[in-house]
């Protein structure tokens, strides 16, 4: 199948039906298996399942890959985040400004730590925090909460705009926690890659993630020797010596197994992203001449806009998702459904619209920008191993419904 960008298909019959997962992680296993099978064997031979060598091994390898001075290995992404925010002292009475848009977790934490999550909107191009947005919710909301810490989120992969974000946070002595649970290796204009710009960086090895475990884990990173040293010990329960305990923690560990399947992983991290780059440009040039869909911005494109500041195409989107936009979504969903197409919606309700978050006193603020992307964004399949027929049977099933 091999139908140029400018030509308008009829509409596939049953005969014309392909099987396009959203991600495909027995293929990428596949190619790696003769790896993997080994450093599972030796983990269940040395009979050492949490934390040990295989995380101190990747907790060297990520503080290594992301420029950052520390990495400590946990359970998950979630309580990456978690730790990360208990550790930086933030509690009952503390605000944490956080964009209305994101995974679940990002705000979560925040409340499960009796915090006030205050929500901020989105850049209508990248969906990251709006910087200028910060600036108003802090002054909107400082004096009815001591406001501690900033949460950037890096979404489906492409850096938010820490530039502005670090100037302002430093300007008025707050934390920045990087939640980078969908970008690992990407960076910023200056090159420095996400996790090692704020106070701290927060990575999930969730299965479906860029880089995936074969099950939860996570890490934080961070260039505050103090800090990694606390969230070490919170990750045990507080505890140095067994039994003896300094300070009130978690059991945060990660397990030897995820370490050593990440640790084969990681060597192919740079080469997948690139395949998911170069799946993306096809997807551009594919939808190239339909107005009605709204392909992601691939890198901030000039300076222009304070929201706008990559000058380089080094480091653009590590696509950890490939998402488009269009108000026929859940008309295109059903439709992909149909035709054997993977998708999913990251996300359909922001976090001013969930009702646990009824009672926080910045979900009536207005939010336009997230209120329409979560009505119009759909993922559709960008992994690695995707092919070329697959890709031009995806976008002309797309562009023939719409």
């Amino acid at each position: 199948m091999n139908i140029s960008a400018d030509f308008t298909p009829s509409p596939f019959t049953l005969n014309d039906l392909m099987k396009v997962p959203l991600l495909d992680l027995k293929a990428q296993y596949e190619s790696i298996r003769h790896e993997i099978e080994p450093v599972l064997l030796k983990v269940a031979e040395d009979q050492a399942f949490i934390l040990g060598p295989e995380v101190e091994a990747l907790e060297q390898n990520i503080a290594n890959y992301i420029g950052a001075k520390y990495a400590v290995g946990v359970s998950s992404g979630t309580d990456a985040l978690l730790l990360a925010m208990m550790a930086l002292g933030i509690g009952e009475g503390d605000g944490v400004i956080v964009p209305t848009f994101s995974f679940f977790a990002t705000a979560g934490v925040v409340a499960r730590l009796n915090a006030m999550p205050i929500f901020v909107d989105i850049d209508p191009e990248t969906y990251n925090i709006d910087p200028v947005g910060i600036e108003k919710a802090y002054a909107k909301y400082k004096g009815d909460v001591n406001i501690k810490a900033i949460v950037t989120v890096h979404l489906f992969g492409q850096a938010a705009h820490m530039k502005p974000i670090m100037e302002f946070a430093e300007a008025n002595g707050l934390h920045v926690i990087e939640d980078a649970a969908q970008a690992i290796g990407s960076a910023y204009m200056d090159e420095r890659r996400v996790g090692s710009i704020g106070t701290a960086g927060c990575f999930s090895f969730f299965p479906s993630k860029n880089l995936g475990a074969f099950g939860d884990g996570g890490v934080v990173t961070t260039n505050d020797e103090e800090l990694a040293h606390k969230m070490r010990l919170m990750r045990v329960h507080g505890a140095e010596k067994r039994y003896y305990h300094e300070m009130i923690g978690g059991n945060f560990r990660l397990d030897a197994i995820q370490a050593a399947v990440l640790n084969v992983k990681r060597k192919y991290l740079d080469s997948w992203h690139e395949s998911r780059r170069k799946n993306a440009q096809k997807y551009n040039e594919l939808f190239a001449s339909q107005d009605d869909i709204v392909t992601p911005a691939s890198v901030y494109e000039d300076d222009s806009s304070p929201l706008h500041p990559f000058t380089s195409l080094r480091f653009p989107h590590i696509y950890n998702q490939y998402s488009i936009r269009t108000p026929r979504r859940d008309q295109l969903m059903a439709n992909l459904n149909e035709h054997g197409i993977g998708n999913a919606v990251y996300y359909p309700v922001p976090f001013h619209e969930q009702k646990c978050f009824a009672d926080v006193p910045s979900a009536r603020d207005a939010f336009p920008v997230a209120d329409q992307i979560s009505a119009e964004i759909i993922a559709i399949p960008v992994y690695p191993e995707l092919t070329s027929d697959m890709q031009e049977y995806v976008a002309n099933t797309i562009k023939s419904f719409l």
